[in-house]
């Protein structure tokens, strides 16, 4: 994992561009969950409105120069990709990777939220993306140009947010995955919940964050499941997938996890069938562990 960290005192946490990270085992457990959240939206006839605060580009070459840097998508899609034997949700997964690929049996290319997000939402749901990167945004906007009932921002997703919530149909979905570059995006990641769920008691809000050798992704973590707790109508589900071990250092991402507020009710039954499989997959060590829990109300 490509890793920029600092000290206590500099602000530098965790570089994660996404084109950099395409395909590894951090995409697959945050657009397995996603993908069946978006699932069971699409379950109602009344639409949906989607806002991603942190796009990207939309969909990546597995052939680029970023992404064969350190090629992690070869120990992440890329055990999963000729599978058989996998659970429903997987193969869902999987089914959608495919389909983004020009040649379905070749992994070429790996698709963001948004491309997965395009494949899955009904003509009358809508897309909010934002996304500030001055290299992703021209490609995520081309991406997206010709889908209607979208809109693409090259702006501030934890901003923007504030804007979108509540959704005119009352129904929505909110994907956070800063790249926690610097210390304060965690602390934007609790303001903007907690505001978002003021607003929208009822908003399905996904949070991805890296798993690290480090004290703020737990204290986010904490402190997301209390905002839940005192706001959201029906409680989180909370999933966590460590692989690997730290390296000399102590940096490097050991895994990733998601926290998901007011989740469909199916969702934790379909992460018991799939974490131990996933996990199982996907390690890089002997060690390698899954946690699972929730709060209903």
């Amino acid at each position: 994992m490509s890793i920029t960290a600092g000290s206590s005192d500099n602000p530098a946490m965790l570089a994660y561009r996404h084109a950099f990270h395409a395909g590894n085992h951090a995409d697959v457990l945050k657009h397995l969950v996603f993908t069946q959240v978006l699932r069971y939206m699409a379950e109602k006839d009344k639409p949906f409105t989607l806002v991603d605060t942190h796009a990207g580009a939309g969909g990546y070459g597995l052939d680029s120069n970023h992404a064969r840097k350190h090629a992690e998508y070869d120990d992440g899609v890329g055990r999963l990709f000729g599978r058989k034997d996998l659970p429903a949700a997987l193969n869902d997964y999987l089914a959608l990777v495919r389909r983004f690929n020009p040649q379905p049996d070749r992994l070429t290319r790996y698709p963001g939220s948004p491309a997965l997000a395009q494949m899955l939402l009904r003509a009358d749901d809508r897309m909010r993306l934002y996304e500030l990167h001055s290299t992703d945004f021209p490609l995520l906007q081309t991406a997206l140009e010709t889908r209607r009932e979208t809109a693409v921002m090259n702006s501030d997703g934890f901003a923007g947010l504030k804007a979108e919530l509540p959704p005119p149909s009352r129904r929505g979905v909110v994907l956070i995955d800063p790249s926690y570059e610097i210390k304060t995006d965690y602390t934007k990641v609790v303001a903007a919940v907690r505001d978002g769920l003021e607003r929208f008691a009822d908003a399905v809000i996904l949070v991805w964050y890296p798993q690290l050798q480090r004290l703020e992704p737990k204290e986010m973590t904490d402190r997301l499941k209390a905002a839940a707790d005192a706001q959201a109508k029906r409680g989180w589900v909370h999933v966590r997938m460590s692989v690997a071990e730290p390296d000399q250092s102590g940096f490097g991402m050991l895994g990733s996890g998601m926290l998901v507020i007011n989740p469909p009710f199916v969702l934790h039954s379909m992460l018991q069938e799939v974490m131990p499989v996933l996990t199982e997959t996907l390690g890089q060590y002997a060690g390698a562990s899954f946690l699972l829990e929730k709060r209903t109300r």
